[in-house]
C-alpha cells in the first residue's frame, strides 16, 4: 500500500466512524487526518521531482560517458612514440622542460619561438624560427641531415 493510499484510508476510516468532528477529541483527529494527507501530498511531489531529477542525472552520465569515450577515441589516434615520452601532436611551441619534468611545459618567451623535433637515431634536437626558415638541421648526434618544410604550417 502505498502512502497516499494509506492517507485516504485513514480519511476512510474516519468518515465510516462517523466522528462528531464538534467534540475535542473528533477535532484532533481530524486535523491529524488533514495533516497527514497534506504531508502524503507533499511527499508525493518529492518523489516524483527526485525520479525526475534521477532521470536527468541517468542522461547527464550517458553523455558524460560518450564524450569520454570520443575523447579516449581521439587519444587513441595519436602516436605516442616508443622512443620519448612527448606526444606528436603536441603543439610545435609546447617544449618539454628537460631539467625538472614536474614543472611541465614551457612556452618561451613571446619573442621567440622554439621548436623540437626527433631525429631518426633519437635525439631531440631545438631550434628556432630562423633554422626553420633555413629548411634544414644536422644532428648532431648523428650528422644527418633533418629536412622541414614551412607549407604544413597552417
Amino acid at each position: 500500500m502505498t502512502i497516499s493510499e494509506k492517507s485516504a484510508y485513514l480519511k476512510g476510516l474516519m468518515d465510516g466512524l462517523k466522528l462528531n468532528t464538534e467534540s475535542d477529541e473528533g477535532k484532533m483527529i481530524a486535523a491529524i487526518v488533514d495533516l497527514l494527507g497534506d504531508v502524503t501530498k507533499r511527499v508525493t511531489d518529492i518523489e516524483e521531482t527526485t525520479i525526475a531529477i534521477s532521470d536527468e542525472l541517468d542522461e547527464i552520465e550517458e553523455d558524460l560517458d560518450a564524450i569520454e569515450d570520443y575523447i579516449l577515441d581521439d587519444e587513441d589516434d595519436y602516436d605516442f612514440g616508443d622512443d620519448d615520452d612527448e606526444p606528436d601532436w603536441l603543439d610545435d611551441e609546447d617544449e618539454l622542460d628537460e631539467e625538472d619534468p614536474e614543472e611541465g611545459f614551457e612556452f618561451g618567451d613571446e619573442d621567440s619561438t622554439i621548436y623540437e623535433v626527433e631525429c631518426a637515431c633519437g635525439e631531440i634536437i631545438d631550434f628556432d624560427e630562423e633554422t626553420l626558415e633555413k629548411g634544414s638541421i644536422v644532428c648532431p648526434s648523428c650528422g644527418e641531415t633533418l629536412e622541414f618544410s614551412l607549407e604544413d604550417e597552417e
